[in-house]
């Protein structure tokens, strides 16, 4: 199946070393390996050492290369140098930054205390802002370029009711995305961003819709294209956007999710439950009329 294919060249990424938070799982993981699989080396980061350093050594066995395990939480910016200072020493500069760390909670706005809004706020919009400084700052001192790429979501511009922490700090990390584009591009650095639709993982998916609520809100029905995503389609177009072949692209954000939020941001989408019978009345009803 074509679409579980990576899209780039071998050696597209060779020589690049390249920085993922929230690496170890998921998404991150996914698109680290295709990393890997393209050359370049790969330091993965999240709070627990012990899932990365698994999570490296299966990556390295099944797709080579060299992945570096380095614990940080991005909410403390101590931990942040600490580890950009690591991953530096070990592989001499880093090339691409990609901010993938986040945290969700789906629920009702009032239902949330101040501790778990802030919370989601400081993963997403101060953990990626603390990374982007960091590795930032460096580049610009050492007059080197880099990329980064930050994950986003669809309703970062739109907005979402049951999600608003996370909307609220995803807006931010967008903004930020588009202004650093411009105002970093004088000294190399490049700022992009996706934002994906559903691309389920096991445990974040169990996490926010637990039990049967998984199939009651299946995600794939709000898709027009009437499938979720694949990983190494998301894999496929991050590297892409890391890679020189998108030297040209900063500033952008790339939606990829089958048409789901246009699909939710038009007034009469959902029209598409009605059955062909009742379209027939409404049709003969107009006849009558006219």
């Amino acid at each position: 199946m074509i679409l579980a294919e990576g899209m780039l060249k071998q050696g597209a990424l060779k020589g690049k070393n390249i920085l993922v938070t929230g690496g170890g799982t998921g998404l991150g993981r996914s698109m680290g390996e295709y990393f890997l699989e393209l050359g370049a080396n790969v330091v993965i980061t999240s709070r627990k050492l012990d899932v990365l350093q698994e999570t490296s050594k299966e990556m390295m066995a099944e797709k080579g290369g060299e992945v570096i395990p380095l614990a940080c939480d991005v909410r403390e910016i101590d931990q942040v140098e600490a580890m950009w200072k690591d991953a530096t020493e070990r592989l001499g500069q880093i090339h691409v930054v990609l901010n993938n760390a986040a945290g969700n909670f789906i629920s009702p706005t009032e239902r949330l205390s101040t501790n778990a809004f802030n919370t989601v706020l400081d993963i997403v919009l101060k953990g990626t802002s603390q990374v982007t400084l960091t590795a930032g700052k460096d580049w610009i001192a050492k007059k080197q370029s880099g990329t980064f790429l930050n994950i986003v979501t669809t309703y970062a511009w739109t907005g979402s009711g049951y999600v608003v922490p996370s909307a609220a700090a995803k807006a931010g990390v967008l903004a930020m995305t588009r202004s650093l584009a411009v105002e970093w591009a004088k000294y190399g650095i490049r700022s992009n961003a996706i934002a994906p639709g559903p691309f389920p993982t096991e445990g974040a998916w169990s996490r926010l819709l637990p039990g049967d609520l998984v199939k009651k809100f299946d995600p794939a029905k709000k898709v027009p294209v009437g499938r979720v995503g694949e990983h190494q389609e998301l894999a496929n177009l991050a590297a892409y956007l890391v890679s020189d072949y998108s030297s040209y692209v900063n500033g952008e954000v790339m939606t990829i999710d089958g048409g789901e939020w246009l699909k939710g941001a038009g007034e009469f989408n959902n029209l598409d439950q009605i059955p062909e019978e009742m379209w027939d009345m409404m049709e003969a009803s107009r006849g009558k009329k006219q």
